[in-house]
């Protein structure tokens, strides 16, 4: 049986430009960043919000062979620059005061803090252009 999530993994272009990202704009910490000669030099590299130690963001290289063809990983390249990856929804006590905080930080948003009939909730994006969410809720 299933009995917890422990990470989740997010396509990024460049692992090192997203670390920097996810921790000194967003403020998340660094949680394992191993590579493994015996595969190639593969990176594992995740990250989390302080005070949440169960859960971790994996920030993903988009392989290449054997894993994908170059076809393929150009598609995802293709699709993370149009904005149709990604999926993380974080949470927020103050969704306006965290808005101007990040957008200060240099974060680019996709929408403004927003009144919603569950809270007050804005759109943001990683510099690989991944679309996350943040609310306040009700």
């Amino acid at each position: 049986m299933l009995t917890q999530l422990t990470n989740v993994q997010v396509w990024v272009h460049d692992q090192d430009e997203a670390l920097a990202f996810y921790t000194e704009k967003l403020g998340l910490e660094l949680r394992e960043d191993v590579t493994v000669a015996e595969l190639g030099n593969f990176r594992w590299l995740s990250v989390g919000v302080p005070g949440q130690p169960d859960v971790a963001i994996t920030l993903m290289a988009v392989p290449g062979p054997p894993v994908f063809d170059d076809e393929t990983r150009a598609q995802i390249h293709d699709l993370l620059a149009k904005g149709a990856s990604g999926g993380l929804f974080f949470t927020t006590d103050d969704c306006r005061g965290t808005y101007e905080e990040l957008k200060g930080r240099g974060v680019e948003f996709s929408q403004e803090p927003t009144e919603q009939p569950y809270g007050i909730d804005a759109g943001l994006r990683d510099p690989s252009g991944n679309q996350f969410r943040m609310v306040q809720r009700r």
